[in-house]
């Protein structure tokens, strides 16, 4: 099995091979159009942050209301979605100050989310800025999810964010005494680190409180909305991240190649913010959620084509993963234009 480890051997051969931080392939867009769809909206943004938020919250209010009965199942089953995988997106284009206008506004939703999602929020932006910079090259990029050999069970335990959890975990406990682990330290610059330290201290300030709550209480219920919708709403982030780059090509220059477009029906990309266009994402990071769509119509000629569902791009990637197992070779070539 390759070392995934970033920072580790893989890095040398990496910066020898010309990788770190190389020259993407970009398709040709006229200028104007291009400006245009990057045009951020505090408007858009603002109406469908809102609309989570009110499923949020009208979801908690039933849970709660539904709690002892068979219809909590259900019930909190959409609030773990909301809280555990449409929050994902919601992190991730305010990672990028790319979904409102205002930075304030981004950051407010960042944090929030952040914590929803489990993820110390400073290192998290050093990572994901690594992640586009090198995306899908081996001992560089931090966020490589589905790794070739790895056991498949590794699949299922991220549904529930088991590995996820314990690495993160880990990761604030160090950082909440000053002592990041080394692979952090590869990406994420020295006088960032301070404001992980204070993050990772109330990180384990918030949920030892919400453990203790549960104690006093005698219930579970507490964490049902603060702390375990991250475990047991995961899932349906997990079935949407596998199609981004799962089976595709590791270390190339082109995002066609390690990066994928999958079609998907308004409901998912209303939880999943059009983040069903990566592979256009990647390859344009400054162009806003809402404009993912045009951007696609307007770069789809020089571009592989899109599955046509998510259920089509599984139907690749498993098996592909499986074969992986005994066989790292074994990739899913692209057909570009």
């Amino acid at each position: 099995m390759r070392n995934y480890t970033v920072g580790g051997p893989e890095a040398e051969n990496a910066a020898k091979n010309n990788l770190v931080e190389g020259d993407w392939f970009k398709p040709v867009i006229d200028r104007g159009t291009l400006k245009t769809l990057m045009s951020r909206s505090n408007g858009i943004a603002a109406r469908d942050t809102a609309l989570w938020l009110v499923l949020l919250v009208g979801s908690g209010v039933l849970a709660f209301r539904c709690w002892g009965t068979w219809w909590a199942i259900p019930s909190f089953g959409l609030y773990g979605i909301l809280y555990g995988s449409a929050s994902d997106a919601r992190w991730h284009e305010c990672g990028h100050r790319t979904a409102f206008r205002s930075r304030r506004a981004n950051d407010a939703v960042y944090y929030l989310a952040s914590i929803m999602d489990f993820r110390e929020p400073i290192s998290w932006r050093w990572s994901h800025a690594r992640h586009h910079s090198d995306t899908i090259i081996v001992g560089r990029d931090p966020e490589i999810a589905f790794k070739r050999g790895a056991p498949l069970v590794h699949v299922f335990l991220e549904f529930f964010a088991i590995r996820t959890v314990i690495s993160e975990t880990k990761k604030i406990v160090m950082n909440s005494v000053g002592r990041p682990v080394p692979e952090q330290s590869d990406f994420q610059p020295v006088e960032e680190m301070r404001g992980s330290i204070w993050w990772s201290r109330f990180y384990i300030l918030l949920f030892t409180g919400v453990a203790v709550w549960c104690v006093t209480v005698g219930s579970v219920l507490p964490a049902m909305f603060i702390g375990l919708p991250t475990f047991y709403g995961r899932w349906l982030m997990v079935v949407y991240g596998i199609t981004q780059h799962a089976g595709l090509a590791e270390d190339v220059l082109d995002h066609r190649l390690n990066t994928r477009t999958v079609m998907m029906n308004r409901i998912n990309r209303f939880f999943y913010l059009n983040m069903n266009y990566h592979l256009e994402h990647h390859i344009f990071p400054t162009v806003p959620y809402h404009a993912l769509p045009a951007l696609h119509k307007a770069v789809a000629d020089q571009l592989p084509a899109p599955h046509s569902s998510i259920w089509h791009a599984m139907k690749e990637i498993f098996p592909t993963l499986a074969k992986q197992r005994s066989d790292q070779t074994v990739v899913l070539t692209r057909v570009v234009p």
